[in-house]
């Protein structure tokens, strides 16, 4: 028998009673005893993969149900991997509890092979770090204390334990110690915020962003309380809300509804939009702005006035505070944004559907026809933003948000898919092939991954820039447009994963139907598509009059 494999054995006992499924390893040799205590508990789901930053954004995407993935990798580089993944954990409160093997305290600072420093690797990007002492029959009743704690400490985010292991490291778990009477948690109620009078404007708008805590339903309820619209990003989870402007993007492009339609208070439900054109507009308004949920401090533009909750805001509107209600002018208010944006997605619809496929068109079709129970994961650079300028009502994702990188992209969608559910992804050429490892082993997972790659050779995002149009071509495309002239379908071929290329949106529906793994890719071109953007809006503009 092993302390190494009865330690080992404990935690994930304790960690499955607080209701984790869900491993993720990385192969190595100084974390067998995690691995074989993983894979001998039947309660466990272990998803083995290859490459080690792949696995950290699978666990980050498993962890997007709420409950942490226990994410594993053996002692040296292999932990430092995992860095990108728990920095977007860390960024955006995802549950993740992290174990990294490492060698015992008398094999650290000596020369030994395959160690680096791991103390407090990850820095400020976790909620806790312990340096486990290295397994012995001493205290064992240590063990499930420690488990308990890194299991609450991850409800708002990543956890690092790291943990030596002496030789032998294979080893048969004895008896395990018994688990303690479970004691409640007394968590402290947050201070009920009072909402000044000097914010009880007339008229507003409610934006609405993703990775905020708040129910949707509450969101709604409050922009209908208020007579206020609701300008929704596809991460809200809010586009079908009969309220939600969803075009805010292209209706804001209309200098003379931007400024006729200046609010005099702005409540930002989690993040802001992807959108630039809504985030300068309403920071140009001047109005105060009351941020409610989202992790961490959000106040990128230095004009928030009140952070609260959203119960904090129901008890004002529910005590004194009426908006726009009440007002003469409250209903004219609401329907000229409901009319903009009528008539923004008529157009937009029109041309998208019925000209040839373009990068706003592919945004389009796989909202529309994302499958029944099906998850999207999008690439947070020029998909997201299409996405939200141009995805329409049905548009509903995830997006790696906390950070703004476009490494981790599949793997996070594969980490989704572990849950049973279809998953999308809609990526671009670039982000595809930082993520490419993603692929290493996913024929042999039991998941259903659809990934759409926009094809356009290169940054499409920065054609959009001033480099674009400043720099010599020549430069900009060395620095910025970085041509790589990978073959997507060959490198998924590489993986076995099967791939194709479709040209009309009716050939994309059809091969977004069929269950992955599989690579659909879209050919673009990055200068057209900076054409295809202007025109779309040029047409909403012009239909806003």
């Amino acid at each position: 028998m092993s302390a190494a494999a009865t330690f080992c054995s404990t935690l994930f006992d304790e960690w499955v009673a607080g209701g984790v499924r869900q491993v993720v390893l990385a192969p190595g040799s100084r974390s067998t005893p995690l691995a074989l205590a993983a894979i001998a508990d039947g309660r466990l789901a272990v998803e083995v993969v290859f490459d080690e930053r792949s696995a950290g954004f699978v666990a980050l995407g498993s962890g997007l149900t709420g409950q942490p993935a226990v994410l594993i990798c053996t002692s040296g580089t292999a932990a430092a991997n995992f860095l990108p993944a728990v920095v977007e954990a860390g960024l955006s409160n995802v549950p993740m509890i992290v174990c990294t093997a490492d060698r015992p305290p008398e094999l650290r600072g000596v020369g030994a092979p395959q160690t680096i420093d791991q103390i407090e690797l990850f820095g400020r990007s976790v909620r806790w770090f312990v340096d486990a002492e290295v397994p012995d029959d001493a205290d064992p009743l240590t063990w499930r204390p420690m488990a308990t704690e890194a299991l609450r400490r991850a409800e708002t985010g990543p956890v690092h334990l790291n943990m030596p292991f002496r030789e032998p490291l294979v080893g048969t778990p004895g008896p395990l110690p018994e688990r303690a009477p479970t004691k409640e948690q007394q968590v402290q109620p947050r201070a009920a915020v009072s909402v000044p009078s000097s914010l009880q404007l007339a008229r507003g708008v409610v934006l609405a962003g993703g990775a905020s805590g708040v129910e949707a339903r509450r969101v709604s309820d409050l922009a209908r309380a208020l007579g206020w619209p609701l300008l929704t990003d596809p991460l809200s989870g809010l586009r079908l809300d009969p309220r939600s402007v969803a075009h805010a993007d292209a209706i804001l492009r209309h200098p003379g509804f931007a400024r006729d339609h200046q609010p005099e208070v702005v409540i930002r439900v989690g993040r802001p939009p992807a959108s630039k054109v809504v985030n300068q507009w309403a920071a140009s308004s001047g109005a105060p702005v009351i941020q409610v949920g989202g992790p961490g401090q959000i106040d990128p533009d230095h004009n928030v006035a009140l952070d609260c909750t959203i119960d904090d805001l129901e008890r004002a509107i529910g005590a004194q505070w009426r908006g726009a209600l009440g007002s003469r002018w409250a209903e004219t208010w609401e329907q000229s944004w409901f009319e903009a944006e009528r008539i923004a997605a008529s157009v937009i619809s029109a041309a998208i559907v019925d000209g040839p496929l373009t990068e706003p068109g592919v945004a389009h079709a796989v909202a529309e026809h994302l499958p029944i129970d099906g998850a999207l994961v999008v690439s947070s650079s020029m998909p997201i933003r299409d996405l939200e300028w141009f995805g329409g009502s049905r548009a509903l994702a995830h997006s790696n948000r906390g950070a703004n990188g476009i490494d981790g992209v599949m793997s996070t969608a594969r980490g989704v898919a572990l849950s049973g559910r279809p998953v999308v992804v809609l990526i671009g050429d670039l982000a595809f092939c930082h993520d490419v490892n993603a692929l290493w082993g996913v024929m042999a997972s039991d998941v259903d991954l659809r990934i759409v790659v926009i094809d356009n050779d290169g940054g499409g995002i920065f054609s959009f820039l001033p480099q674009a149009s400043t720099l010599d071509l020549a430069d900009f495309e060395r620095l910025f447009g970085t041509p790589h002239g990978a073959d997507v379908l060959a490198l998924a071929a590489g993986f076995g994963v099967p791939g194709r290329t479709v040209t009309d949106r009716e050939s994309l529906r059809i091969a977004m139907s069929e269950r992955g793994p599989r690579v659909i890719r879209v050919v673009s071109d990055r200068r057209r598509n900076v054409e295809v953007h202007r025109v779309l809006n040029d047409l909403v503009c012009e239909a806003l009059g």
